[in-house]
């Protein structure tokens, strides 16, 4: 074998510092292929970094469902674009009632599983990625109630909701559904929902809770089987447990006070259910607006503070995976509130997050409750955050530039590694040939 010249070895460099800034210039397209953990972070298919900067709109589903009101999905994802987000959450539920996806247990209408078919193709051509939850702990949409109503109308004895988790006629729907949602077949696009890269995750459950076993053993068992189950169906995709982040009644005072109020009879745990075999990665729901109503701001920008970040200690140090604040905000509601509220506590939020990303702590995203467009003003619930406001987009804008730079950096970091590795490799294979001649 010829001896490679210094030359070549340049031009080798040369090429992978092309391909990285090539990569930069892609990165916001979706064809980074299905997201996937390495360790505490989120990577692509490039195996390049991915840090979530998003927002909730549950409603997607819902609002494509009728000709009329589908334009708010188009103005919310033209709005989530603009503002730089990456990852947006929503319903892949909704159980019995108005604009039911399921009407009943294993009959679906047609029109709405259509709805959710468009918000897929539409959040692709925006550039983001879905979450999609597949059931709620509450009754808004159905949920685990309207599973334990349909359980008493087929005749089974169902004492409480939370039927839901034991009860095998009930595990079966749920079941029946994850399997119909994971295996459909996108009827714009052809692509199954279990092979498309838009899809993020799958969450088992919005927020769940088990009051009548405090213990956690039954969320703990449920948790379990049913995330195996996914992972039976699709083991690509990641999948999270989708809970608030509340610490388990086994847990000293130093983790518990963090949430200050009884939590105990949940039934859930931000560790145990976390460490569940197929569980990829964490998330956490923080309100502090809701769980302390009486405390002054300053007082509940504290508490926001160490909430987040001992849930990113523990994430990093005891879970060793990625933890998503999955939601947050701030209600312009409550009493005394000012603008400049909201923008402490995103900041608040944000900076914890760079800060995690900076250190390569577990903390890799954020999802802002709740992204709403301008028409939708009556689903307004105190949290609703418009991109015409620019008392808080701004900050969102500021964090889609720091959290970009920061990528890119990385990018950059990584694939100048890669290229030294491959140069090295590369003289070092030439050296051997030469020694053999």
């Amino acid at each position: 074998m010829a001896s490679i010249s210094l030359s070549s070895m340049r031009f080798a460099v040369i090429i992978f510092i092309l391909q990285s800034f090539l990569s930069v210039v892609v990165r916001g397209d979706i064809r980074g292929g299905i997201i996937r953990r390495q360790g505490t972070q989120f990577v692509d298919s490039n195996g390049n970094p991915f840090v979530v900067h998003g927002c909730n709109f549950y409603w997607l589903m819902y609002q494509g469902a009728d000709q009329w009101s589908r334009k708010f999905v188009d103005s919310v994802l033209d709005d989530a674009q603009n503002l730089g987000l990456n990852v947006g959450r929503t319903w892949a539920f909704s159980d019995g009632g108005y604009r039911a996806l399921q009407v009943s247990p294993g009959k679906y209408d047609e029109t709405v599983f259509k709805a959710l078919d468009y918000a897929i193709i539409q959040a692709r051509k925006h550039n983001m990625r879905l979450v999609l939850t597949l059931v709620n702990n509450y009754g808004d949409f159905g949920g685990k109630p309207q599973y334990a109503e349909w359980g008493r109308k087929a005749g089974y004895h169902i004492p409480n909701d939370d039927a839901f988790y034991t009860h095998d006629a009930l595990k079966t729907w749920y079941k029946n559904h994850v399997r119909k949602v994971l295996t459909r077949r996108n009827t714009i696009s052809g692509v199954m929902y279990m092979n498309d890269p838009t899809v993020f995750s799958w969450e088992l459950m919005n927020e769940p809770r088990c009051e009548t076993d405090p213990s956690g053993n039954t969320m703990a068992k449920w948790v379990k089987e049913m995330a195996a189950y996914v992972k039976s169906i699709d083991k690509n995709h990641l999948l999270t447990v989708g809970v608030e982040g509340f610490y388990g009644p086994n847990h000293g005072v130093s983790k518990r006070w963090a949430y200050p109020f009884n939590t105990d009879n949940t039934g859930t745990d931000y560790i145990r259910l976390n460490k569940i075999a197929n569980i990829d990665y964490a998330t956490v729901h923080t309100y502090p607006d809701l769980w302390l109503p009486s405390w002054k701001n300053p007082a509940k920008l504290t508490f926001l503070r160490i909430w987040v970040n001992i849930h990113i200690r523990d994430a990093k140090k005891i879970l060793k995976m990625p933890v998503l604040f999955g939601e947050f905000g701030k209600n312009d509601r409550v009493f005394d509130y000012k603008p400049e509220q909201r923008r402490q506590f995103f900041w608040t939020v944000y900076d914890s997050v760079f800060s995690s990303v900076e250190k390569g702590m577990s903390g890799v995203g954020s999802m802002l409750w709740q992204l709403f467009p301008k028409g939708m003003e009556d689903w307004d619930d105190g949290f609703a955050v418009y991109a015409s406001d620019l008392s808080t987009s701004e900050i969102i804008d500021s964090q889609t530039i720091r959290l970009k730079k920061m990528e890119q950096a990385m990018i950059k970091a990584r694939n100048a590694t890669h290229a030294q590795a491959d140069v090295i490799q590369l003289w070092t294979s030439n050296e051997r040939s030469r020694n053999d001649r």
